[in-house]
């Protein structure tokens, strides 16, 4: 007996096999491209990334030996939707949250249904990154494929659909639609009116955890699984890879260190809306029942360093490829100790919750002929956790207080990275030993699910062990705090400089 943890992200998809001691038996990976049919379009082609879904599955499934799978579960990136058809054929392409389409209804959407109302019923503001935007801009846009469209469906509930199970979706992506009532669990009539959709082409919501049917028989068959395979709704993949970091009750956070960062707070009893409101934060189902959580990210994180890489360390980048061997842990190797002197606005790109800044650019201040390379790359680091500083100082605001953080993806496996943050957010990082956080927490939910496990806490608690805690420097930490404040001055003063010059 295995499950199966698929994970399908922004630009590639993986599913890994998992004992139900929480031991990878195996994984497979497989990339794909986002396309860019013009300037500020931005969607996967839906058929490809089924073809390499299928994959990865079917590569795993080869691989499990005497351990066969018996059930799995899905944790997916949130917002694009595919159109399908009844018979399960996808009849388009998925727009990406980032892509521009759908601006020009926003308004529209916010005069019909209400800026405050809108936070009100979703727990998140409105803008273009949502959904439903999206699904405004395909049926005034691509009318016949609106038309011919049986539903509207998130990478989650299209696998499943694919796979012969019904469409579900679950709270947690539902929550990023900006169509689902939060307080009712259940899509908004209100919000569906005032952006001009149809219910019933969307899917149905359920909680993480329930086992929606099995895969089809010549599904199965295809892919290489025993028939009966259990399909269980998953989740969000930020949600997703909190409870496979174990992040499962109040008082602690998710600070995920991939291309970009987001760090994932979980509390059980909701904040001040009001407060929520005011500050720019979200409030979202988490995939453990009882949970919620809210989402501070910044586009930037591990693209900082890929940008210093490619612009400051060319030839260190062409002899890691001949040896073999990762660039970034021998480039992190050489930054200096102690904290730098130097100020970095991280924004590069545009920024997420709570600032949602495209406008102030990335800003390096204080730097000195004696500024050495190096310096710069431990600042770049600094200046990306003092944004987060800053940010859930917001959220502390509205009554969440975070006692530890679980450091995860790419960016986790750097001690001195990990020790820079415990250091400026004065709180301890415990990194778990299993990194493929999302797909051991979508694993999880199908244990959970079909009784390999009495709860997602337990399983958290049983299969979650921590490689190494860190605990902030005290000395340095007190340094920080000083710097934080001139960093905080210098975000004000770069932003009201932007707005002046741009």
């Amino acid at each position: 007996m295995s499950l199966l943890g698929l994970d399908v992200g922004t630009t590639g998809c993986k599913a890994a096999v998992f004992s139900v001691e929480g031991i990878v038996i195996t994984e497979a990976y497989r990339e794909y491209d986002l396309l860019r049919p013009r300037q500020g379009w931005i969607e996967f082609d839906s058929h490809e990334v089924w073809e390499k879904v299928k994959d990865v599955i079917s590569t795993a499934a080869s691989q499990t030996g005497e351990d066969p799978i018996t059930a799995l579960s899905i944790s997916s990136c949130g917002e694009a939707m595919t159109p399908v058809s009844g018979d399960r054929k996808i009849l388009g392409t998925a727009i990406m949250g980032f892509d521009e389409r759908g601006s020009e209804y926003v308004s529209q959407f916010i005069d019909k249904g209400g800026e405050k109302e809108i936070y009100y019923i979703t727990g998140n503001r409105p803008g273009v990154f949502f959904s439903a935007p999206k699904l405004i801009w395909y049926k005034n846009n691509r009318a016949e494929i609106y038309n011919n469209a049986q539903y509207f469906l998130t990478w989650h509930d299209l696998v499943f659909f694919l796979l012969g199970a019904e469409p579900v979706i679950d709270f947690s992506l539902a929550n990023r639609t900006l169509l689902f009532d939060l307080e009712n669990e259940a899509w908004s009539d209100k919000l569906i009116t005032a952006a001009g959709l149809s219910a019933e082409k969307l899917p149905r919501p359920a909680s993480s955890g329930i086992d929606i049917g099995t895969i089809s028989d010549k599904m199965a068959d295809e892919l290489g699984l025993k028939k009966g395979v259990r399909c269980v709704t998953g989740g969000h993949d930020q949600c997703c890879t909190a409870l496979g970091a174990g992040v499962i009750s109040s008082g602690q956070a998710v600070y995920g260190i991939g291309t970009f960062i987001c760090i994932t707070p979980t509390f059980a009893e909701k904040p001040d809306k009001e407060i929520f409101y005011k500050n720019n934060l979200s409030l979202e189902h988490h995939v453990v029942d009882g949970q919620y959580v809210t989402f501070i990210y910044n586009m930037t994180g591990g693209s900082l360093l890929k940008w210093f890489r490619d612009e400051f360390s060319a030839l260190e980048k062409k002899i890691a490829a001949k040896k073999g061997i990762d660039v970034y842990k021998d480039l992190i190797k050489q930054i200096p100790d102690e904290p730098t002197d130097l100020y970095v606005l991280p924004n590069f790109a545009p920024t997420g919750s709570p600032w949602f800044d495209s406008k102030t650019p990335g800003t390096i201040f204080g730097l000195r002929l004696e500024t050495s390379r190096w310096d710069l790359l431990r600042a770049l680091m600094e200046g990306t956790t003092y944004y987060f500083a800053e940010s859930v100082q917001l959220a502390e605001q509205a009554g969440l207080k975070i006692d530890e953080y679980r450091p995860t993806g790419g960016g986790a496996k750097s001690d001195k990275w990990i020790q820079i943050e415990a250091d400026i957010l004065g709180v301890p990082f415990a990194r778990p030993k299993v990194f493929e956080a999302g797909s051991l927490g979508a694993a999880i939910l199908a244990g959970t699910a079909t009784g390999v496990y009495d709860s997602t806490k337990d399983a958290a608690e049983q299969l979650i062990k921590i490689d190494k805690v860190f605990e902030p420097n005290k000395e340095r930490h007190n340094i920080y705090r000083e710097k934080l404040e001139k960093y905080k001055k210098m975000h004000k003063a770069v932003k009201k400089l932007t707005e002046d010059i741009f």
